[in-house]
């Protein structure tokens, strides 16, 4: 028996065939058609603007990047949203991971210790020099992307900019900034695994 699939996941069909020929409006035409729905439902499960806002490129990212293995079984959009929910799980269960276990002192009314996690937002001298030599590697990586996009990069995780600053800033649509970004991304994936394979 075959699937009965609506107009919209029809077009998507075809918009689908015409991006794995690498054609960059089928993309744009894509991501518009859906960044907005994935933006809400991950904001809805990390309930945090700036993680919903960079968890969606990397969604976007990572479909559009695996977009060959795309098969018609089901629609597009179910496609991208297991993506995009999966890599929100992974990313929970990363943010959930880092936090210290402390003993406090109070007790409860059996009079066991109570253990809380608490997440330590303060660095000790090790890990600030950590952080500075990630800082200083990235911004190293940073330099072999192409000219817009290490701009982009500098805007958005140097001097963190929000999306619609970097696109008043550079004048440009706040889609065009967020694909360019997702690319941005993608670039710097690639160099930063050539160069650990380097090392």
């Amino acid at each position: 028996m075959e699937r009965e699939f609506s107009s919209k996941a029809l077009e998507d069909f075809t918009l689908v065939e015409q991006a794995k020929k690498g054609d960059e409006k089928a993309f744009a035409e894509l991501l518009s058609r859906y960044e907005k729905s994935v933006y809400h439902m991950i904001l809805k499960m990390v309930r945090n603007v700036d993680d919903a806002e960079d968890l969606t490129i990397e969604a976007f990212g990572k479909a559009f990047k695996n977009i060959h293995k795309f098969k018609p079984d089901f629609s597009f959009s179910t496609w991208l949203f297991r993506i995009a929910t999966n890599n929100s799980i992974d990313f929970i269960r990363k943010k959930r991971l880092d936090t210290m276990s402390i003993h406090s002192q109070f007790k409860n009314p059996e009079g066991q210790d109570i253990e809380i996690d608490i997440k330590d937002k303060n660095l000790n001298p090790q890990e600030e020099a950590i952080k500075g030599q990630k800082i200083e590697y990235m911004q190293l990586i940073v330099t072999k992307l192409p000219p817009k996009y290490q701009h982009l990069v500098r805007l958005r995780y140097f001097k963190e900019l929000s999306y619609e600053e970097i696109a008043k800033e550079m004048e440009s649509p706040l889609g065009t900034i967020k694909a360019q970004l997702h690319r941005a991304r993608e670039l710097l994936y690639e160099l930063i695994k050539d160069k650990k394979h380097s090392i």
